[in-house]
């Protein structure tokens, strides 16, 4: 291969990875699919985001430097598997506390729900993230981290964004199939101290992620769309339950999930 070509192929390599990075929308641009794009100020509700040295900043740096007794842990494990957002990915973390294999290719409709949900639910979140510009509690004490923080720069702390889009899915899951909403919610609320097992957010910001995407899904919940998506995914997840066919969870997978959910991190 000639230096010329080797050169081409190089430049067409970084064009098209810039043009992927360009393509993802920051913080707070996601599209509004349920509510309006204005008209709903998570600012006003959520509490401010705390400074390093006032009392809930003493408090999270201390929760922070606690939780590092994790590292390498099966905790920690966990931690790091909830960094994924994708589809399947939740879905799969989900699965145990809904009692069947939940795939994107199962559940259309439910993941049709959830993304148009999540998309204003993060949305939310992004914007006070983007206004608080909290910085993320391991760039003001050291420690480890089970992401790295390449993947977190230009992104805040205050509120999680992983934390709303963990609450978002385990609330529209728990709407779903109300029989399962104890170990549902349950998974949900791990899912978000995940953050703060890993190291790339303070517990305060977990409780306002948690808090940004339960006011924001009260305020979109009885709009004649969501209303009608949520019915479609209720009605697909009813028949996936009912179904002997539609496979089941790894019981013994699901009860050592179960230990890692119930387990205080602090």
């Amino acid at each position: 291969m000639s230096k010329a070509v080797a050169r081409a192929i190089a430049a067409a390599l970084i064009a098209v990875a810039c043009t992927a990075v360009m393509a993802q929308p920051r913080e707070g641009d996601e599209p509004s699919r349920y509510l309006p794009a204005t008209g709903f100020d998570l600012l006003a509700i959520l509490p401010p985001a705390p400074r390093p040295n006032d009392a809930r900043g003493q408090a999270d740096r201390a929760i922070f430097r606690q939780t590092r007794r994790f590292v390498g842990s099966p905790r920690w494990a966990m931690a790091t598997n909830d960094v994924k957002l994708g589809e399947a990915d939740m879905a799969r973390d989900f699965s145990c506390a809904l009692g069947i294999a939940l795939t994107p290719q199962n559940a259309p409709a439910t993941m049709r729900l959830i993304d148009g949900a999540g998309s204003d639910t993060a949305r939310g979140s992004g914007i006070t993230k983007r206004y608080y510009k909290r910085q993320r509690p391991y760039l003001i004490d050291r420690g480890p981290t089970c992401q790295p923080a390449s993947e977190l720069q230009g992104s805040y702390d205050y509120p999680s964004g992983h934390t709303t889009a963990g609450w978002t899915w385990a609330m529209l899951l728990a709407e779903i199939a109300p029989d399962r909403a104890a170990p549902i919610l349950a998974r949900g609320r791990a899912f978000g101290e995940s953050r703060i097992v890993c190291g790339v957010h303070n517990a305060s910001a977990v409780e306002a992620g948690r808090l940004s995407a339960t006011v924001t899904l009260t305020a979109l919940s009885q709009g004649p769309a969501f209303q009608r998506d949520l019915a479609a995914a209720r009605a697909e997840v009813d028949a996936l339950r009912r179904d002997p066919a539609t496979p089941r969870p790894d019981a013994a997978a699901c009860q050592r999930e179960a230990a890692l959910v119930a387990q205080p991190i602090f």
